[in-house]
């Protein structure tokens, strides 16, 4: 038992809960002088039902408090504001990593990355080459040109890219990735928060996966400041990796008999996006002194139609079924389809292969909870629902 590993694994811990030593102390049932004496590892070995107390205090496994956490170089992880938490984020990210390179090891089930022959010809796409990488990427993937992407996790899980989502309760983060260069690499983590619109989940997506093919060079976890170039460029990528070029026109084109609102929020809604997304590109080919007046003509006929103005993160449902329905000349039986939510954005290969690991007998069912983050009796209700 390293004492070391254990007191840099509780100052990191203690810390991203904004808590003192004397805060866990107390809740763990220690006085402070022995508490401070653990966190300092100048204690001799410490007694296995002290280190329980703790992690019962901490909610976290015991197994997080003993085991080394190695630590990542190959991310790029950076917000808009500084974070108190990418310290342990950047922590469960390589735990994340470790157990998922475990597993596939254990039941030898390793998915290689093929990132490499999507990589563009240059160091990296000038803006205005982007749309016609962001095809090629799409056509890489096997996507119609008009086709939607209905499910980027499984997308980028199918060529090695693993995904994890993680609720981080902080809209300066959107999510992170790790370079195909680190072990257990390449990664998409995207913030799952659910103040989070679920098309806004899987604009980052898109958007990691541009960086991770156009930004090598920017994967250093030491760099923490935003790069707005880069920014454009993965949000540029994303937006056409979403809706390709040649398909959102005809789509646009389509709707132009449509008020603004119901034409926006149509193409939302086929292409599977934010109505943000969906303005950045009419925008985009607009003039530039003529950019800034369809937002906000967007934003006058919503708050005209809907009584109130939209916020940072609000996302419109849809829009009238009839108007949804109209260009297949039938009369649609009750409204649009719903909305999305957190099943159109839901990671599946790691619970597969802890299942595959389950079955199979290589791992127990307590390992099992600790490795999918879930209590010992979910983990339980888990397998009992699982079928065939």
């Amino acid at each position: 038992m390293n004492t070391e590993h254990i007191s840099i694994n509780l100052r990191r811990l203690r810390k991203d809960r904004g808590w003192t030593q004397a805060e866990l102390a107390d809740m763990a049932g220690f006085s402070l002088s022995g508490y401070r004496k653990l966190e300092r590892a100048r204690v001799g070995e410490p007694r296995p039902e002290s280190l329980k107390q703790i992690a019962r205090a901490l909610d976290v496994p015991l197994r997080e408090l003993m085991v080394p956490v190695r630590g990542l170089e190959r991310v790029r992880f950076r917000s808009f504001k500084r974070l108190k938490s990418r310290e342990q984020l950047l922590a469960d990210v390589a735990i994340w990593l470790r157990d998922f390179a475990d597993l596939e090891a254990l039941i030898g089930e390793v998915v290689p990355h093929s990132l490499e022959e999507l990589l563009p010809q240059s160091s990296g796409p000038r803006p205005g080459a982007i749309p016609e990488f962001a095809r090629e990427v799409r056509a890489a993937f096997a996507l119609d040109e008009r086709e939607p992407v209905h499910d980027i996790c499984g997308l980028l899980e199918a060529r090695g890219v693993k995904v994890w989502s993680v609720a981080v309760p902080n809209d300066a983060f959107m999510g992170l990735s790790v370079g195909a260069q680190e072990v257990g690499g390449p990664a998409v983590v995207v913030n799952t928060w659910e103040r989070l619109p679920v098309e806004t989940w899987i604009f980052s997506a898109a958007h990691e996966l541009g960086h991770l093919l156009m930004h090598l060079g920017a994967y250093d976890v030491h760099q923490v400041a935003e790069d707005n170039a880069e920014e454009a460029q993965a949000n540029q990528f994303a937006s056409h990796f979403l809706m390709p070029d040649g398909a959102f026109r005809r789509e646009w084109e389509e709707t132009a008999g449509l008020a603004l609102v119901e034409r926006v929020l149509k193409i939302k809604r086929i292409f599977r996006v934010s109505w943000r997304t969906v303005l950045y590109r009419v925008a985009g080919a607009l003039p530039a002194g003529e950019r800034a007046g369809v937002w906000a003509r967007f934003n006058l006929e919503y708050k005209r139609r809907s009584g109130h103005t939209l916020l940072k993160h609000d996302e419109p449902g849809g829009i009238d079924a009839e108007v949804y329905h109209s260009v297949y000349g039938e009369r649609p039986v009750g409204r649009e389809p719903s909305g999305m939510d957190v099943c159109d954005f839901k990671e599946d290969r790691m619970a597969r292969l802890v299942r595959r690991a389950l079955e199979s007998g290589t791992i127990s069912l307590s390992r099992a909870a600790e490795i999918l983050g879930l209590p010992l009796e979910d983990m339980r209700e888990r397998t009992a629902s699982w079928v065939a």
